[in-house]
């Protein structure tokens, strides 16, 4: 699979909208850029949906239009035109198709302002939109969804969610089951627990699906800041210095220690 015009799209879409996904996947090896641009790039389209109108029943539908597209790859059929749609079609298979699926449906919370149920349905809501990106990756790069990067991506879902908590709050959502410092603190030491367990079972995740682990390349810090601080999230003030950033990613990419 080469670089097209669709696939450059998809790429130019991470890079305006999702810059530490970009930076991730430009850290990893070209080849595996071809899986990941298409992937992230879905999952830039698919989270803006709720956002871009105040109507639920038309988010919904835009919804409803990736879980159909979605499900022209799954069944091999003829697949829509779409830069998009189009780039994943190369690269996912059946099991991909329905992967991600789960990342469109977890969205329909984004739609309403409906706090989650309990923290059970904040913990999928997590892993349907952030391991599941990884394991639908991985699935693309080496045929294989090793459980360690449910875990992982967990930790990295959780960390960039504590970071879009003031937002989500501005816009009207409840974003936290439970708000208060104490249970914030948990939630954080919870992610990092899951992070560590991932790391007990990185020799599992297959040479060739590593490149999607990067992605969690900040999880550890923010986690741990918000372990050290639970009001930085409310705050607003989880996250790294530009140096930092770059200096991190730099070593877990060399390294492959995330």
């Amino acid at each position: 699979m080469r670089f097209d015009s669709d696939l450059t799209a998809c790429a130019q879409l991470v890079e305006r909208g999702d810059r530490d996904r970009f930076a991730a996947a430009m850290a990893a090896p070209v080849d595996a850029r071809k899986v990941l641009f298409p992937i992230y790039a879905f999952n830039i389209e698919v989270s803006r949906a709720p956002w871009v109108t105040q109507e639920p029943m038309i988010a919904e539908m835009r919804l409803q239009w990736w879980t159909d597209a979605l499900e022209e790859i799954a069944t091999g059929g003829g697949v829509r035109r779409h830069e998009v749609v189009s780039s994943l079609s190369h690269v996912l298979d059946a099991a991909g198709a329905r992967m991600l699926q789960r990342v469109v449906t977890a969205r329909l919370w984004d739609v309403y302002r409906d706090p989650f149920e309990d923290q059970a349905a904040f913990s999928r809501y997590i892993e349907d939109t952030s391991a599941t990106l990884m394991l639908a990756a991985s699935t693309a790069l080496s045929d294989a969804a090793p459980p360690a990067l449910t875990d992982l991506g967990y930790a990295a879902g959780l960390a960039q969610f504590l970071r879009a908590v003031p937002e989500l709050e501005t816009l009207g959502r409840r974003p936290l089951v439970d708000g208060r410092p104490e249970a914030v603190r948990e939630l954080a030491r919870d992610g990092l627990d899951r992070l560590w367990r991932a790391r007990k079972a990185r020799g599992r995740v297959p040479d060739r699906a590593r490149a999607v682990a990067l992605a969690a390349w900040q999880a550890e810090p923010i986690l741990k800041q918000a372990v050290a601080d639970p009001r930085r999230v409310a705050d607003g003030t989880l996250g790294l210095s530009e140096a930092r950033r770059k200096a991190r990613l730099m070593w877990v990419a060399a390294t492959g220690r995330w």
